[in-house]
């Protein structure tokens, strides 16, 4: 028996040390993740005693009843796209320069990662002003120039409001990736780049079959968290322009807050958080395989 006390005690010490955090993930995580798909079947406006049991009638109200719900959810998928792409590019191209043995290098690669620590409502605020049609830094800029003509209401235009709101969120995104790129490229073995180059391969024939590969691992994270982080899009959207105009720019994310916080509808709300994150299981998870069976190829 002893023995066998033996051989359980390290990973009894380990379930001990994980028991903390794990009950705290589970408290603050995953028990409200079951709790918000129970009331997107329930009917409550968040002062009767308890919730009505209302089956799928909340999904049912905001797939066929709902004005602003397919709005909500174009818009995300278009931010979702670019933010994927556009921020995880320059970022990237960011890094490889900043990779290389160039003056200032360390005070470039701060001033680029300053706007990540920076609250997301504060730079809402910021590009708020600098977007102010009358006294904004934009507008002020162009007219000092004498393009004039170019004067535009750069929030209130439902027409361009959506990526006038979305270059706000790239000053502040493209830092965050550039480190991990940073770290990544740190990581590539100079073994085999200085092999590649006595095997005759140029500085893209080593990016190519070198250090591209090796970054496979940091490309699936980077990746996976601006699809995660995008997909649940809201601080920057809701500081800077609340939805308008005219839901221009409404998110699902948002849209679930208005419904429950705002309007009462806690039901609905609920249903559309849980579309939300059903849209975000079906894009992530794919991905993540994809990825893990592409990188297993590799190696």
């Amino acid at each position: 028996m002893s023995k066998v006390r033996l051989s359980l005690r390290p990973s009894t010490q380990g379930y001990v040390l994980l028991a903390p955090a794990l009950i705290v993930y589970l408290l603050f995580a995953v028990y409200p993740m079951i709790d918000v798909i129970r009331m997107s079947f329930s009917s409550w406006n968040g002062l009767s005693p308890q919730a009505k049991f209302v089956g799928v009638a909340n999904y049912r109200a905001i797939l066929t009843q709902d004005p602003v719900f397919w709005g909500a959810l174009w818009n995300t998928l278009i931010w979702t796209t670019a933010a994927v792409i556009v921020p995880n590019l320059i970022a990237f191209g960011v890094a490889l320069a900043l990779n290389q043995n160039i003056p200032g290098r360390s005070s470039l690669r701060i001033i680029f990662y300053l706007p990540v620590i920076i609250a997301s409502i504060a730079v809402a605020t910021i590009w708020k002003w600098m977007y102010d049609p009358f006294f904004g830094l934009f507008n002020g800029l162009l007219t000092s120039w004498g393009l004039s003509g170019w004067i535009m209401d750069w929030l209130g235009d439902k027409k361009i409001a959506l990526w006038s709101v979305f270059v706000a969120h790239l000053w502040q995104s493209v830092g965050f990736s550039m480190v991990l790129f940073l770290a990544g490229l740190q990581s590539v073995s100079t073994t085999l780049i200085e092999a590649a180059r006595i095997d005759g391969a140029g500085r893209w024939g080593v990016f190519r079959y070198v250090t591209l590969p090796a970054l496979v691992p940091t490309i699936t994270v980077v990746i996976v968290l601006s699809l995660i982080n995008s997909l649940k899009a809201f601080d920057i959207v809701y500081g800077m322009t609340g939805g308008g105009p005219a839901q221009s720019t409404q998110m699902l994310a948002m849209w679930a807050y208005t419904q429950s916080m705002q309007l009462g509808v806690f039901g609905r709300g609920a249903a559309v958080s849980v579309v939300l994150l059903l849209i975000t299981l079906v894009v992530v998870i794919p991905y993540m395989r994809w990825m893990f069976k592409r990188e297993d190829a590799v190696r």
